[in-house]
């Protein structure tokens, strides 16, 4: 099996489209999705659409989740909490209700073989935990504690963090794909990974693919996201949003 794996669109339909051609040309037919969907970008119902035309297998992330039952307070920064429930409610004007039942339908995680000796277990962020934030800093023990919990796996897939990451650890091996949205590492090209087993050998590869980042940063603007100011430099830079406060600070008002 040659997989590829992607995550984090978060409504950036733009950017999924060349990812998923990106696949295409490599004549790769299997692809799981690790959650984040939609929220915080400009075409969620097209993102929708474009993922249940595929044979991909997607797990929840923790946006799909507020988008489903809302944004609690102690789940993100008190100065922020208005502006992201803005941005939700503007997401459900863009989405049907059988989109809602789409996302709350979607698994936690998943487990398939890649081949007779490789096994892989997927999720957003933690197993446990859509919202744990397990960074590529984080030591070997957070990762054998937090990430490495199903002991049959041989890979692990996780996501959340938009940062790409190829590690191993007790001869096993961990995958972050980063972002097909957008991601933090000062890079604006997508983010995803590959993963194949061929003749006994594991190969295991981060892809970057070249989307129009100008024309989905245009569209904040056109669409009224209420939060646009903040998303069209997180695109533009490729940086966290809590590096744009710092890095613009007096020019965005709100940030997550």
């Amino acid at each position: 099996m040659k997989l590829a794996i992607i995550s984090d669109i978060h409504g950036n339909a733009a950017a999924l489209e060349q990812v998923l051609e990106d696949i295409f040309n490599r004549n790769i037919s299997d692809v799981i999705v690790l959650g984040d969907l939609v929220f915080r970008g400009p075409e969620p119902q097209k993102v929708l659409n474009m993922l249940r035309g595929t044979s991909a297998l997607v797990v929840k992330g923790n946006t799909d989740e507020w988008v489903i039952r809302g944004i609690k307070k102690d789940e993100v920064p008190e100065t922020d909490y208005e502006i992201m429930n803005l941005e939700r409610l503007w997401t459900l004007d863009q989405i049907t209700e059988e989109d809602i039942e789409y996302l709350d339908s979607l698994p936690t995680e998943l487990s398939l073989n890649i081949s007779e000796t490789l096994s892989l277990h997927g999720f957003h962020a933690t197993p446990k935990d859509l919202f744990e934030v397990v960074l590529p800093s984080e030591s070997t023990d957070v990762f054998r504690a937090k990430i490495m919990t199903n002991p049959q796996a041989s890979i692990y897939a996780y996501a959340h963090t938009h940062h790409p990451l190829l590690r191993y650890i007790d001869g096993k091996c961990i995958i972050n794909p980063g972002g097909v949205g957008y991601t933090f590492d000062g890079f604006t090209q997508s983010s995803y990974a590959i993963a194949e087993e061929e003749n006994g050998q594991l190969r295991v590869s981060i892809e970057r693919v070249k989307y129009d980042v100008d024309r989905v940063v245009n569209m904040y603007e056109e669409l009224g996201y209420p939060n646009a100011a903040l998303m069209k430099h997180v695109l533009l830079h490729g940086i966290h949003p809590y590096e744009v406060k710092l890095k613009y600070k007096g020019t965005i008002s709100h940030v997550v």
